[in-house]
Parts: structure tokens; C-alpha cells; sequence
């Protein structure tokens, strides 16, 4: 399977190209630096130069060709309400636009989970960050794409345990970005969890049979 990583030089999705690589699939990184090419490519991922802001939505569609699924794991990373207007929500519109014209129909999203920061002291732009994801996945659900909507609780730098908690309603908790990105590389494998909103933390079911059981396998 050739899949297009948006964000494939951040922490979720280098993992997931590496995952992807590792297991014989073609993971296509899309990065705006240069200099981000050489360590994604040292672990087998395809590196393609698009800026997301700068590059229309038709031209992403010619970037795309030949995909067959797209992972959106972008995001402007806490630099202000502006960027992650025009990153985490108009970025994404741009890119569910350009599978459409390409004619690709799965998309993964990976967005926030609801419960995320609540215990501590309001901030504009951490509110602003949680509207623009709400509104990103409320704009995915409109498009003709095969979604798959994946929130996950307060990403973190642990190794990855290769067990989740993966339902569609869940009490907030922490989960490593590692196990994050072998979730995604599962749901690829399973078309049958289309149209579905899930939420992930740590847990102890394996990720194999979590994603497997919300296909109905």
C-alpha cells in the first residue's frame, strides 16, 4: 500500500512512516524543509517538498497520484492561532480536496481527543486549537472520503507498549506516540472502519485485535 504521510516529519507521523516501511508498504512523507528529507529517507520513507499552505489543492492532487490512502498527522505545534487555522483546519480541507481530485478515497485523521487540558487553566489559544480541530473533523465528515477519525489522549514519548484502550467513547488518559502511529498503520489494513470516530489511551488490549474488533473481524 502507498500511503501519503501529511506531517510526516512530526513525532506521530516519522513513526508511521518507519512502521510502514518496516512492513513492506511505500509511506510517501510529505514535508516543507529540505533539510527534514534525509533522516525520514535514511528509514525508507519517500520524502515529497510541499509546503501546506503554499500549495493549492490541485497541486497536491498531482503530488498524490498513485496513493491509495492518506494520513493527515499535520499540525502548527502551539505557533499561534493563525498557523493552526491555516495548518491543523484549512490545511486539512486543502488536503481532503486534493484526494478527492486524485480520486483517492481512505483518509485517516488524526485529531484531539475532547477531554484533553481540562484540568488545567484556560488558554485562547489552546481553546482556538481545540475549536479548529473540531470544526477540521466536522469538515472531513462532509467530504465523499472513506474517514477514519482518530483522537488521541495527551500524546507522549514513551516507548510504545503495543496495547491500547480503542473505543468510540472513552475516559480521557496519555498514550505514546509510537503506540499512536501503530493504530494508524493498523486501521490502513482495515477498510471496514470507514465512518467511524474513535478515541484511543493506554490500555491493555493488543492494537492488532483493537483495530481488528472496530472492523467487525
Amino acid at each position: 500500500m502507498k500511503v501519503a504521510i501529511i506531517g510526516a516529519n512530526g513525532k506521530v507521523g516519522s513513526k508511521l512512516g518507519r512502521i510502514l516501511a518496516d512492513r513492506g508498504d511505500e509511506p510517501v512523507g510529505f514535508i516543507r524543509k529540505a533539510e527534514q528529507a534525509e533522516q525520514l529517507e535514511a528509514q525508507g520513507i519517500q520524502t515529497i517538498l510541499a509546503d501546506l499552505i503554499e500549495t493549492s489543492a490541485e497541486d497536491f492532487s498531482q503530488l498524490l497520484q498513485s496513493c491509495d490512502a492518506v494520513v493527515f498527522s499535520a499540525g502548527a505545534g502551539g505557533a499561534g492561532e493563525e498557523l493552526t487555522t491555516a495548518i491543523d483546519g484549512e490545511g486539512l480541507v486543502k488536503i481532503a480536496k486534493a484526494a478527492e481530485l486524485a480520486g483517492i478515497r481512505r483518509f485517516l485523521l488524526v485529531s484531539a481527543f475532547p477531554d484533553a487540558g481540562r484540568d488545567k487553566e484556560p488558554a485562547a489559544g489552546f481553546e482556538h486549537y481545540m475549536k479548529i480541530k473540531r470544526q477540521s473533523e466536522v469538515d472531513l465528515v462532509k467530504t465523499g472520503l472513506d474517514w477514519t477519525i482518530l483522537r488521541p489522549g495527551t500524546l507522549t514519548d514513551q516507548a510504545g507498549t503495543g496495547t491500547v484502550n480503542l473505543g468510540y467513547t472513552l475516559m480521557y488518559d496519555t498514550i505514546s506516540r509510537e503506540d499512536v502511529a501503530a493504530v494508524l498503520a493498523e486501521l490502513l489494513q482495515y477498510p471496514e472502519t470507514a465512518g467511524q470516530i474513535l478515541e484511543v489511551v493506554r490500555g491493555q488490549e493488543a492494537i492488532g485485535l483493537a483495530v481488528k474488533t472496530k472492523a467487525g473481524k
